[in-house]
């Protein structure tokens, strides 16, 4: 059976939004509480009763948030346009290699 495990990271972070229309308030700087999702799905060890190193996703995910945290998100290299769906590509690129089982990031 396949199960989906969910972790939750909080950062602070600044942006504007240059591809919105003129005079749309998301094209000034402004700032967020940003929450990321992260789900790893896998089959759980019959012997362990896990399937996942918990302390594991922490591991990768907090680096890659560290990079972030309390920036502006412009500044950062694929993210000169931050809508949350470049975002969320930008955090699978970055993270899809060192969590195997990653299913989705929110």
């Amino acid at each position: 059976m396949q199960i989906s495990l969910r972790r939750k990271f909080d950062f602070e972070a600044a942006q504007h939004l240059p591809s919105f229309p003129e005079g749309h308030k998301c094209r000034r700087m402004h700032g967020h509480s940003f929450q990321l999702e992260v789900v790893v799905t896998g089959t759980v060890d019959p012997k362990t009763g896990l399937f996942y190193d918990h302390a594991k996703i922490a591991g990768v995910v907090r680096p890659v948030l560290e990079k972030l945290d309390h920036t502006c998100l412009n500044d950062t290299p694929g993210l000169e346009n931050p809508t949350l769906e470049r975002m969320a590509q930008w955090f699978w690129d970055r993270l899809a290699p060192d969590l195997p089982g990653l299913s989705e990031v929110t």
